[in-house]
C-alpha cells in the first residue's frame, strides 16, 4: 500500500507543478462571461439582457446595474418556483437534476436550492483541487492510500416529480468519482441509511474493518460519531481504532469552538483543513498549511462580488438594501467585513448566500468567514459577528480550562429591557454562573467597542445558563427530521429562541 501511496502523492505534486498559476482577478471575469453567455437565452437572461451586457464595454458593473439582489426568498417566488411548475430554461437551460434541501433561520420550511450538473462538475473539480493541494501539507506518502470517512447526510435521495432532493452533502457523496469509491467510507449501503443513530451505530460496529486516514464532515456530526466509535470499542481515543488518522477536513461551520472538545478525542495531534461547501456550491477550501485562511475557488462555476457589510446597507431580517454597493475581487480590502453575493452554474444570479468574510491575503484570494447577515448580534447596538462570539468562548475555555463545543443565544428581552442569554453545551464547566457571566461580559466590553457601548445604553447585561451539550445535538437531529435546520444557530431570533427554550426545559 505504500507503494501505491507513492505514486498518488506523486502525481498529486506533479499535477500542482504542472497546473498554471491561475490569477483569482482574471479567472473571474471568465467566470462572468461565461455564465452570462450559457443563460443568455433563459428567461431570467433574456428579462435582463445578457446580451447586451457581455457586448457591454465593462460587464461586470453592467451587470451589477442591471441585475438586483436576490435573496432566498426572493429568487424562489420570481423565479425558482417556475421549475416545480413544468417550465424550462428559467434561470439557467435546462432543468436541474438535483435540488439540495436546506433550511432558513426559522427553520420551519425547507429551502430547495437548484443544483445543476454543471454546479456538480464545479463541485468535483474544486474537489481535485482540494486533494491537488493536499502537496502543500507535510503528509508522509502512505496517508494517500489510506481510506477515507465522509460524514454527511443520507444518501438515499428522495425521488420527486423529475428530479432527486437531499441535502448537499448528501447529493455530492451520492456523485463521488468512481475511482474514488475505493477509498470512500463508510460506504455506498450505510451512507443510505436515513436514521443518524443507527446509521452511527452501524459505523462504530464496521470501524475496526477500516483504515481511515481521512475524516470530512460537521463538526458537531463528526465529535458525536467518534465518540459512539470509542464508547462502543471500549478504548480511550480514535486513534486505538484508526491509528493512521492524519487529517480531518472540517466544513459547514467554524472549527474553532469544536477544537478543544475535537482534540480530547485523538491520540495524537491531526492536520486540520476548512472547507466551504455550501448548498449553492463549493466556495473555498484552506490551500496552504502556513494560514487557516481559505481560498476561494474563483475559477470554478461561482462569479463572486462583496458588499461591504455595514449597518446602513443591511435590512433588519438580513438582506441587502437595493443601493447598497458592491464590489468585485480587484477592488476588495483587507480588515473589512463583506456580505457574500454569488452568480452560479446553478442558475443564482446576485445571490444572497448569507455569510459574512473578511480577506486575509487580497493576492490569494484568501478569507475567513466572519458570521452571518440574519445571525449578527445587533439587535441594541452591540454589533458582535459570530466570529467574536467564537472567539468570546475560546477565551472562556482557556480561563476555565475547559470545553464549549456548543453555544447559541440571543438578545431578549426581560422585564427589565434586554440582555445577551447565553446557553453553553459544556460538560466541564463547573464555575458558578455570576463568575462566568462576569468573565464573558468583561472580554466582550475589552474586545468590541460597539458592545461596550450597548452595555452602558440599551443592553442590560448578559444571563448565562450551562447545560449538557448532547441537548444541541438532539435539537438539531430534531429539527433536521422536521426538515429544519441542522446545523446548530449561534445567534436566534427571539421566536425561534423561545422554541429552543421549550425545548431545553422538556429534559
Amino acid at each position: 500500500m505504500e507503494i501505491i501511496g507513492n505514486i498518488i502523492k506523486g502525481a498529486i505534486t506533479i499535477k500542482e507543478a504542472l497546473t498554471p498559476e491561475v490569477n483569482p482577478i482574471e479567472a473571474q471575469d471568465m467566470v462572468l462571461k461565461n455564465l452570462l453567455t450559457t443563460a443568455k437565452d433563459t428567461l431570467f437572461g433574456k428579462r435582463y439582457n445578457f446580451e447586451a451586457i457581455i457586448n457591454s464595454d465593462n460587464p461586470q458593473i453592467t451587470y451589477a446595474k442591471a441585475v438586483p439582489f436576490f435573496d432566498y426568498n426572493q429568487i424562489n417566488d420570481k423565479w425558482w418556483s417556475k421549475l416545480h411548475e413544468g417550465l424550462e430554461d428559467v434561470t439557467w437551460p435546462g432543468k436541474p437534476s438535483y435540488f439540495a434541501l436546506s433550511s432558513g433561520t426559522t427553520g420551519k420550511t425547507s429551502k430547495r436550492i437548484p443544483v445543476t450538473d454543471a454546479m456538480l462538475s464545479a463541485i468535483k473539480q474544486a474537489g481535485i483541487d482540494q486533494v491537488t493541494a493536499l502537496s502543500n501539507f507535510d503528509l508522509p506518502a502512505e496517508f494517500f492510500s489510506k481510506e477515507a470517512m465522509m460524514l454527511g447526510s443520507s444518501t438515499d435521495l428522495t425521488e420527486k416529480e423529475d428530479h432527486l432532493e437531499g441535502e448537499i452533502s448528501g447529493i455530492t457523496a451520492s456523485n463521488i468519482p468512481s475511482w474514488f469509491k475505493g477509498f470512500y467510507k463508510p460506504g455506498e449501503d450505510i451512507a443510505k441509511i436515513d436514521d443518524w443513530d443507527k446509521r452511527v451505530a452501524t459505523i462504530a460496529k464496521r470501524a475496526k474493518q477500516w483504515d481511515i486516514g481521512a475524516l470530512s464532515g460537521i463538526p458537531s456530526w463528526m465529535e458525536l460519531m467518534l465518540k459512539a466509535v470509542i464508547d462502543y470499542h471500549e478504548v480511550d481515543t480514535i486513534h486505538d481504532i484508526w491509528p493512521n488518522l492524519q487529517v480531518y477536513t472540517s466544513g459547514g461551520v467554524a472549527f474553532g469552538p469544536y477544537k478543544k472538545s475535537f482534540n480530547a478525542l485523538l491520540g495524537k495531534p491531526v492536520t486540520v483543513i476548512d472547507t466551504y461547501l455550501a448548498s449553492e456550491g463549493f466556495l473555498a477550501f484552506q490551500a496552504r498549511p502556513e494560514t487557516e485562511a481559505m481560498q476561494l475557488v474563483t475559477g470554478g462555476g461561482i462569479y463572486f462580488e462583496f458588499v461591504p457589510f455595514k449597518p446602513e446597507y443591511i435590512n433588519p431580517d438580513g438582506s441587502l438594501k437595493n443601493e447598497a454597493p458592491s464590489v468585485t475581487l480587484k477592488d476588495v480590502q483587507l480588515d473589512q467585513d463583506y456580505v457574500v453575493i454569488i452568480s452560479t452554474v446553478s442558475g443564482a444570479w446576485r445571490y444572497l448566500i448569507g455569510d459574512t468574510i473578511e480577506f486575509t491575503d487580497v493576492e490569494r484570494a484568501e478569507i475567513k468567514i466572519t458570521g452571518r447577515t440574519k445571525f449578527f448580534l445587533n439587535t441594541v447596538g452591540s454589533q458582535l459577528s459570530v466570529n467574536k462570539l467564537d472567539n468570546a468562548i475560546r477565551h472562556l475555555e482557556e480561563t476555565f480550562n475547559t470545553t464549549i463545543p456548543e453555544y447559541t443565544l440571543c438578545a431578549k428581552r426581560f422585564e427589565d429591557g434586554f440582555y445577551h442569554s447565553w446557553y453553553l453545551g459544556s460538560e466541564g464547566l463547573k464555575e458558578d454562573t455570576l463568575t462566568i457571566v462576569d468573565t464573558l461580559d468583561k472580554f466582550l466590553k475589552d474586545a468590541n467597542k460597539n458592545y461596550r457601548v450597548a452595555r452602558g445604553k440599551a443592553l442590560e447585561g448578559v444571563k448565562v445558563e450551562v447545560i449538557d451539550p448532547h441537548f444541541f445535538a438532539e435539537w438539531s437531529g430534531t429539527n433536521k427530521k422536521k426538515g429544519g435546520q441542522v446545523k446548530m444557530e449561534r445567534v436566534m431570533g427571539e421566536d425561534k429562541f423561545k422554541e429552543w427554550e421549550a425545548f431545553t426545559s422538556k429534559y
